[in-house]
Parts: C-alpha cells; sequence; structure tokens
C-alpha cells in the first residue's frame, strides 16, 4: 500500500498511506484535542486546502465545501486520500489545534 508525505504549511509533515483520509494522517501526528468531527464529510471541522499534489475525493456535504470551494482543492480532511505527495493549509476549525507550537516541557536541574 503506497504511502505519501503531507506537508503542513506550517513546516510539519506526516506519512499517509493511500488508503487512510488525510485527518487519519494528521490525528497520528499526536497533537492532543484534535477537533475531529464526524469523519464522514458532514461537519465541516476538518477543511484543509490542498496547495499541491494529487488526491482521491469522497463526497462532501455543500454546507461546508462548495463546488468552488472543491475545484479550489479547498476538501474536508475526512474525505481526502493522497494520491501523492501533497501540501495542504489547515483553514478548518482545527487550525487552531493542529499548527499550534508545542511547548517543551520543563526538565528539573539536576542541582546538587
Amino acid at each position: 500500500m503506497p504511502s505519501h508525505t503531507i506537508h503542513i504549511d506550517d513546516g510539519q509533515s506526516f506519512r499517509c498511506s493511500d488508503q487512510e483520509s488525510l485527518l487519519s494522517g494528521m490525528e497520528a501526528l499526536g497533537k492532543k484535542g484534535i477537533p475531529v468531527g464526524c469523519r464522514n464529510g458532514g461537519c465541516g471541522i476538518c477543511k484543509v486546502a490542498v496547495l499541491e499534489g494529487s488526491y482521491v475525493s469522497r463526497v462532501m456535504s455543500r454546507e461546508h465545501v462548495s463546488e468552488g470551494d472543491e475545484a479550489a482543492g479547498r476538501v474536508l480532511a475526512c474525505r481526502v486520500r493522497p494520491s501523492s505527495d501533497v501540501h495542504l493549509s489547515v483553514i478548518g476549525k482545527m487550525k487552531k489545534t493542529v499548527c499550534r507550537a508545542v511547548e517543551p516541557t520543563d526538565v528539573p536541574s539536576l542541582s546538587t
């Protein structure tokens, strides 16, 4: 099963097979609190803009993705599977969670 590199415009990247949705791949980034909603294209939470690359899409709610949006590469990550490496921008409600900076954990000093 082919796997592709997905690049997010904030500098992160992840691997995603052509059998899983971009949303599933984003979840593998391990960030807590990624709001994933319904996973069926009905809630619009996972909206992304595909800037480069090709993908296969499934039916999406026109309430959240118009024909113009889809033609311009603005799609729901839960309804899209990559067919090549992809560069995307997170534009939906999950942008704040996916694109937030991860703070380093405080490491106690080893004072003697």
